[in-house]
């Protein structure tokens, strides 16, 4: 048997996963991270895309959206604190093209350096959703 890590997943609205996973796969602000059982203790903040739990087994992997966060890891537990999350399945694309075409018309405007701000972080949570839909479409 393979030596699984403890993961929660949690977010403001309610915990969205809590299980065993063999890898998990974090987009850390540096680039993408991989965490296996025993890994060293290390915490990181997240950028907006997509965590994923590969349970093991043959088990299909688990894939989350989160808009950014923090990402505590220990040992034998690992704790995902995102700012928003959802299952991967729920996200709606409609609605994330919608969201990029927005912000990409802000930052066409040209408006104060606020909402030019507001308007590259919605754009980059919109992408990740976007990437994040196109990956699970790859894998069916």
């Amino acid at each position: 048997m393979a030596m699984t890590v403890h993961v929660d997943i949690v977010s403001a609205e309610g915990s969205l996963f809590s299980g065993q996973g063999e890898m998990i796969y974090a987009p850390a602000v540096m680039g993408e991270i991989g965490i296996a059982p025993r890994h060293a203790p290390l915490v990181t903040r997240l950028k907006p895309g997509d965590v994923r739990v590969d349970p093991g087994q043959g088990k299909p992997m688990e894939h989350f959206y989160v808009s950014g966060g923090i990402i505590e890891v220990q040992p034998f537990k690992v704790t995902v604190m995102a700012d928003t999350g959802v299952r991967a399945t729920d996200l709606d694309e409609a609605a994330a093209a919608e969201a990029k075409r927005r912000a990409e018309e802000a930052l066409a405007n040209n408006s104060s350096k606020m909402e030019l701000a507001k308007a590259q972080a919605e754009l980059a949570e919109a992408m990740a959703q976007l990437q994040t839909i196109e990956k699970l479409r790859k894998m069916k």
